[in-house]
């Protein structure tokens, strides 16, 4: 779908990495632009985080601060299509690459910077990471052990929310730019991008005060919970809709339970003790059977091994490909994707090519 388009990706890590391997996959062509010493993730601790957020992709190895090698980027600006940095504000215009300067000689380039707190503000000079932004937003609140304790997050859902929201607005200023023939300037937050999901739960505070969401969804009724198994293990059951309700509890023999489709998970309600009890008394892979046969809504909670294990194997959208000792993980569904996907590249791997290919075309 992004077939011919040019990119040139000045970021490291993951939230602008992470961003031009979603466009890699639809096709664009991408060009890592990279310090001598490589992407900070060319590392021994983040090589695996490298790999798997860069396939797809070129690389020139250029120094910034080096006349001669700026001269080299901006002859590849010249028939770029998009953009991709994520330094501190100020940095890429104090090394002649700002917005302005990129667009005196491309004016129809799409410029997208990539931030934590953005380009401007009391916060945007300030280094910080995920847990910053999720802290910041309100997400880290939604995730609260049973005293009220914050858990730890595993996961970086700024950098790859925040990524995602790069490319949307990557991809409209795509098609403003088919019909006006103008390129813009893309000013991406990585905390805007946790801002915008938090929505519902800042509207619902805001006239009822109540600060988890839509309550019905916050582990506050028996039909929408986490249920433990007898092995120890956990399924999630979202029966929000009656006709699940009826098809789980009929199921489960427990035609008594009908009435209760709304009824609270607490201790209290004696029925939410009954269906705790009834979740105990089978096995993980029991309920995984069970759930294959009952449209209910109810699924079991996959570890890591696990859900690779599915969506690389049993799953028929498959998005997890391993052979010769190696994963690959697309990004979007596309049975074609794996086919054309290349490795991670070496550093300045492709420096000849781009050149020649890139300034050819001018």
């Amino acid at each position: 779908m992004l077939a011919g388009i040019k990119i040139l990706d000045f970021s490291h890590y993951i939230p602008g990495p992470f961003a031009s391997l979603r466009l890699a996959d639809f096709g664009a062509e991408v060009v890592k632009v990279e310090p001598p010493t490589g992407d900070l993730a060319r590392s021994q601790e983040f090589d695996y985080i490298f790999q798997v957020n860069n396939a797809n992709k070129k690389s020139i190895s250029l120094n910034l601060k080096e006349k001669h090698d700026v001269e080299i980027v901006k002859k590849l600006i010249k028939t770029a299509d998009i953009l991709i940095e994520g330094f501190r504000p100020g940095v890429m215009k104090r090394l002649g690459l700002g917005y302005e300067d990129v667009k005196a000689i491309n004016e129809k380039i799409i410029y997208c910077s990539i931030t934590g707190y953005g380009q401007q503000g009391e916060l945007a000079a300030f280094g910080s990471h995920d847990i910053n932004y999720m802290a910041l937003s309100g997400v880290l609140a939604q995730l609260k052990d049973g005293t009220g304790r914050p858990i730890h997050p595993s996961i970086t859902l700024a950098d790859m929310i925040g990524s995602m929201a790069a490319v949307e607005q990557m991809l409209a200023a795509l098609y403003a730019r088919e019909r006006t023939g103008k390129g813009m300037y893309l000013d991406i937050s990585l905390l805007d991008g946790l801002l915008a999901m938090m929505n519902n739960h800042f509207i619902i505070e805001h006239y009822s005060g109540y600060p988890k969401g839509v309550e019905q969804l916050a582990g506050t009724i028996v039909s929408y919970f986490i249920y433990e198994t007898k092995d120890g293990r956990f399924v999630s059951l979202a029966a929000l809709e009656r006709k699940f309700w009826e098809h789980f509890c009929i199921a489960s023999q427990k035609k008594e339970w009908l009435a209760f489709h709304q009824s609270p998970a607490n201790e209290s309600n004696p029925v939410f003790i009954e269906i705790c009890q009834w979740f105990k008394s089978k096995t993980l892979t029991e309920w995984i059977g069970f759930s294959q046969k009952v449209d209910c809504c109810l699924t079991p909670i996959l570890e890591v091994h696990e859900a690779k294990e599915w969506f690389s194997k049993e799953h028929s959208r498959k998005m997890i490909d391993i052979h010769d000792g190696r994963i690959h993980i697309t990004t979007r569904y596309d049975p074609q994707v794996f086919h054309k996907r290349t490795q991670a590249p070496r550093l300045d791997e492709h420096r000849q090519e781009v050149i020649e290919k890139w300034m050819s075309s001018q």
